[in-house]
């Protein structure tokens, strides 16, 4: 086998090279006389599609035995939560082999193009030789198919007509969305978590980070955080992988322990860990089958490990405004500012813990954890940032915003995010995170929105000298989110057909749907503008002189992409050496997962299997050990950066699983995502006497904000003309009454 390109993805017609890996398989352990006539059908078939010039855009179906809940085959996984902590690779290194799982994700692959690895910074997939059952069911059909193709040819049909979406579309054997096997698909992403776990299992188990390239794991404090378990622990579930989550679990009862002298980033260990425990909780209690087997403890290891570890974290809290420090120590729970940036903590990571800390509150009732978390709403709310736009820097122990740089990129993010997600997340119970959506909503599309040139692409662009400064026509992929929240602070989860039945329903949410449409083809667009398929971690755009803004005039760019290396649109897109990496980022499918999810519109989901397709040719490892972050999206093949993010099994393969599986998964009226991807329900915060604790300070017709002071002077200078008026109402009469 050839282990340098084990799926054989880099060579050739994809559609050729999985006919002529099936088929000589299968041949290979059949009669001599079948082997020669299946290899003669080979070249047949080859021959054919050869002269017949067909691209390589066809994909073979696999089939596969999905986990069942109900499968009786349950009850022996479900032993597996008694595991005794011995390794589950043999001795002689070859572990489980991860062929099965790589023939069969190379099998249904057409050659397209990858996608993105740190959360709130800019910053090959392997097989071994194992073979799986489901060749001895081809030993006929391999050959039968190059026959049906050669068949064909000899007839004298031939393809023609290629679409512009995808490449290599036949008219005859083309893929509509009612040929798509989305199960078959959603398998695939299944198969891929698999292969990236197996090679993190066996190269670096316990280890907060993985190097699959160089096959070695770093901790990131003594004996690991659990950053990769704890993040994947609910993809697991949704998985089915209950063999793999009876490893991890195993892992955090007996090795995982928080009293450690460890300075650790705030923001980073809520959404990744904290958060990782709560939707695990949340799962286990609604998934059937993931509470541990009958006559073991009754314990809830996810919330015990929850609560212990917000316990830790609250200590960052206690500055003198209430703003979280950029860091905690887990032992000490001293709060620490940043070593950079003026000792100020990022805006983004400062209000972006809500989600979790609320619903720790309501799962054990102590009201701490709530109060401390919306403080810091209420101090980042009163500093009266113009048109609900926030710095990315706030200083923690004065409560006030460092600079005065707008982006919705690095550093401002999730701020935006967790203000619609906190309102739904309350079942509606706090409308001030509503009215800050809002406002926030509206100044992006005054001041941020602008279009490039010569395409009219919708970009959400910077502003790095406050709203009074020049506009900066750059997106990292971080801004790519936005979409998806848009269209769910639109519809509040539901289809777009039932959202428009409700009462509240009228123009803004129909241009805020439309303003989500235009923002995802963009984000489309940084893929399909590079040579891999894969976006840049950064984006530039080409704009108007002067920009053309929204409030200008809303411009109209294509509805569809010419895949031509010289098509137009790609001219609005530059992209700078320095941003060439791609981190295999989740922004882009998490949008099109709500996009699907919300619109029904098939080309989400589609754009979402180019996507998958393009991680797996460009980012896999040759040597079978996972996936890795890749250094230029314009180079092929690309340089890899021997990296694999947490939030690779977090998030981005989350989604695309997500996306391709059925919608009663995660319903989105029923529950909120955090900005790791970790599900929580909603819930109804009264019900524990939670409630919100702060109001917002008035604003004047300009936005400006009224303070108290502000506010008594009005009344002083209302009573002044109330007597005023009172008194020359009085002369008035007198006169009157005197020249009567």
């Amino acid at each position: 086998m050839n282990t340098r390109d084990p799926f054989n993805l880099h060579k050739g017609s994809t559609a050729f090279t999985v006919l002529q890996h099936s088929a000589t398989r299968a041949a290979s352990s059949a009669a001599s006389y079948t082997r020669q006539a299946g290899q003669q059908a080979l070249e047949a078939g080859k021959q054919a599609l050869d002269n017949a010039g067909i691209a390589d855009g066809m994909s073979f179906a696999v089939p596969r035995n999905v986990p069942s809940f109900t499968d009786p085959q349950r009850r022996y996984e479900d032993n597996a939560w008694g595991s005794s902590g011995r390794s589950r690779f043999a001795e002689n290194g070859h572990g489980h082999g991860n062929g099965g799982v790589a023939e069969k994700i190379g099998g249904i692959f057409g050659d397209k193009k990858v996608l993105p690895m740190y959360k709130d910074k800019p910053y090959n997939y392997g097989a071994s030789m194992r073979r799986r059952r489901w060749f001895k069911m081809k030993r006929v059909i391999g050959p039968l198919l190059v026959l049906v193709f050669g068949l064909f040819y000899w007839v004298g049909w031939s393809p023609s007509g290629k679409s512009k979406g995808a490449k290599g579309s036949w008219v005859m054997f083309s893929e509509t969305e009612e040929n798509y096997d989305w199960d078959e698909r959603r398998e695939a992403v299944k198969d891929a978590f698999k292969l990236s776990w197996d090679a993190y299992e066996k190269h670096a188990w316990g280890y907060d980070e993985f190097h699959p390239v160089s096959k070695r794991g770093r901790y990131m404090a003594t004996n690991g955080l659990g950053w990769i378990i704890v993040d994947a622990l609910d993809t697991m579930m949704l998985m089915n992988l209950t063999k793999e989550l009876a490893h991890a679990r195993e892992w955090i009862s007996t090795s995982l322990d928080y009293e450690k002298d460890q300075d650790v980033n705030t923001f980073e260990t809520t959404i990744r860990m904290l958060g990782g425990f709560l939707s695990a909780h949340y799962l286990a209690s609604t998934l059937p089958g993931f509470k541990p087997a009958e006559g073991a403890p009754e314990d809830d290891l996810w919330l015990e490990k929850a609560s212990d570890l917000a316990d830790r974290l609250l200590g960052a809290y206690e500055s003198a405004s209430g703003v979280p420090y950029a860091s905690v120590n887990l032992k000490t729970r001293q709060g620490i500012p940043s070593h950079a940036d003026g000792g100020a903590s990022s805006t983004a990571e400062a209000t972006s813990l809500q989600l979790e800390m609320k619903y720790l509150a309501f799962l054990t009732g102590e009201a701490h954890y709530w109060e401390k978390a919306e403080k810091v709403m209420e101090v980042v709310d009163n500093n009266g940032a113009k048109d609900g736009l926030v710095p990315i820097f706030i200083y923690a122990d004065r409560g006030n915003f460092r600079s005065n740089e707008i982006r919705l990129g690095s550093r401002g993010d999730s701020y935006y995010e967790y203000l619609i997600k906190q309102y739904y997340q309350t079942s509606k119970q706090e409308p001030i995170y509503l009215d800050m959506w809002n406002e926030a909503l509206t100044g992006v599309r005054k001041h941020l929105i602008t279009y490039s040139k010569p395409s009219n692409f919708t970009v959400l662009a910077e502003r790095p000298s406050g709203l009074d400064g020049h506009i900066h026509p750059k997106m990292d992929h971080l801004v790519c989110f936005m979409p998806g929240t848009i269209a769910l602070g639109a519809t509040g989860g539901l289809n777009v057909t039932e959202a428009k039945k409700l009462p509240s329903w009228g123009t803004q949410q129909e241009e805020e749907m439309e303003l989500a449409t235009q923002l995802m083809k963009t984000c489309w667009g940084m893929y399909k503008a590079t040579a891999t398929g894969l976006a840049p971690e950064i984006a530039h755009f080409n704009i108007y002189d002067p920009p053309q803004m929204m409030r200008h005039g809303v411009l109209s760019s294509p509805e569809a992409l010419d895949i031509a290396d010289d098509a137009e649109w790609r001219q609005d897109f530059v992209i700078k050496p320095a941003d060439v990496h791609n981190l295999q980022r989740p922004e882009t499918v998490e949008s099109l997962f709500y996009m699907w999810r919300i619109t029904g519109d098939s080309k989400y989901r589609e754009w979402g299997w180019e996507m998958f397709e393009a991680f797996v040719k460009y980012t896999m490892v040759n040597n079978g050990s996972g996936f890795s972050s890749i250094g230029n999206v314009n180079e092929i093949p690309p340089p890899t950066r021997d990296n694999m993010e947490s939030f690779w099994l977090a998030e981005t393969l989350k989604y695309f699983y997500l996306l391709f599986g059925p919608n009663d998964i995660l319903p989105l009226d029923q529950i909120v995502l955090n900005t790791e991807a970790h599900p929580f329900p909603r819930f109804e915060p009264d019900k524990k006497r939670l409630v919100t604790g702060w109001k917002r300070i008035l604003r004047d017709a300009a936005g400006n904000l009224v303070r108290e002071e502000e506010k008594e002077e009005v009344k002083v200078e209302a009573k002044s003309r109330e007597v005023v008026v009172g008194l020359a109402t009085e002369a008035l009469i007198e006169a009157q009454e005197s020249g009567k």
